[in-house]
């Protein structure tokens, strides 16, 4: 009965051992880790999400590694610019484990030392650069800082997806005087855009009158031309008058000088009666001798139409009896 009993116990106590050996050799990894696997210290493998078994007491899990993509507070600090302003800066980093076992042995605390080598290179590029640049070129330092700590961490077995500056603060007395100088230029440029519209202003207003005046001297020029021919037309006709009463007295013809004379008294006594300053119209002595010219100007015409009428019927070949005698006008 004894026997019994100590067999059972050690029975169950050997079941109860294997069980517990199952258990210790069986893992599971959940998703998105993964664990290293450690034989007497040494790395042998790693072991993938889902059930996984190892050999108890000789293999062990050495670490476990997040392979999701991961966030890290880049805490704040000073840096100096290239033209000598103090700026506090701070920002965050993305990174995801692609090596488990490189991130577990090549590096003691990756995510201190992802930290550190960041806020290193941050301060090796803004001090590179003018605070104006620092201020105005976020994303260029960003394009910098990743490209410099992702070379920097890929023998971990890590790469940096993004890193990102937060804030840029300068320092209180230099936000003032960036605000006086932002008030200044902008002040500048209205000065500057007035002045422009003022401008022109002017040279519309001076091309306006340059041109009224431009077409005021046409008009002036033309309206001369205008005159101009006038009185050369005017010149030629009196000229050609003149002529013809000169040929006319060649010929004999005393009339035709009377009608010119006439006519030169009676355009004068015409223009001296139109006169608006004239009330009263003196006639002069000669008056009777105006009369004699009007008289000498119709014994001209009483010649001319009876010439024209003798030319018109020498023409047609007969000349009409009527049984009236024409006598012809005394020259």
């Amino acid at each position: 009965m004894d026997l019994l009993n100590g067999f059972d116990i050690f029975t169950i106590t050997l079941v109860t051992l294997v069980v517990l050996t199952l258990l210790a050799g069986v893992k599971t990894v959940p998703q998105g880790f993964a664990w290293t696997v450690e034989r007497f210290g040494r790395f042998t493998r790693t072991l993938q999400p889902g059930l996984n078994l190892i050999i108890p007491f000789f293999e062990r899990i050495g670490r476990k590694i997040n392979m999701m993509e991961q966030v890290i507070e880049i805490p704040q600090q000073e840096v100096i610019t290239r033209d000598n302003a103090t700026v506090t800066v701070d920002g965050v980093a993305f990174f995801q484990v692609f090596d488990a076992a490189k991130a577990s042995y090549e590096v003691s605390d990756l995510n201190q030392a992802i930290v550190v080598l960041t806020m290193t290179n941050i301060r090796s590029v803004m001090g590179a650069m003018d605070l104006d640049q620092v201020l105005s070129h976020r994303d260029e330092i960003n394009e910098r800082l990743l490209r410099v700590v992702d070379a920097a961490v890929a023998p971990w077995g890590v790469k940096v997806n993004r890193i990102e500056i937060k804030d840029i603060v300068p320092p209180a007395d230099l936000v003032e005087a960036m605000g006086r100088q932002m008030k200044a230029e902008r002040e500048k440029r209205a000065d500057i855009l007035q002045a422009e519209g003022q401008r022109q202003s002017e040279i519309l207003r001076a091309e306006g009158a340059k041109q009224a005046q431009i077409l005021q001297a046409e008009g002036r020029r033309e309206a001369a031309f205008r005159d101009a021919e006038a009185r050369e037309r005017s010149a030629e006709a009196e000229a050609k008058a003149t002529l013809m009463v000169s040929e006319a007295i060649a010929n004999g013809d005393v009339a035709a000088l009377n009608y010119f004379v006439a006519d030169k008294y009676i355009k004068a006594f015409g223009q001296l009666a139109a006169a608006p300053n004239q009330k009263i119209v003196m006639l002069p002595i000669e008056a009777s001798s105006m009369l004699s010219s009007l008289a000498g100007i119709g014994e001209i015409a009483k010649a001319t139409f009876g010439d024209n009428a003798a030319n018109q019927e020498a023409r047609r070949g007969s000349v009409p009896n009527t049984g009236a005698t024409t006598t012809p006008a005394p020259r």
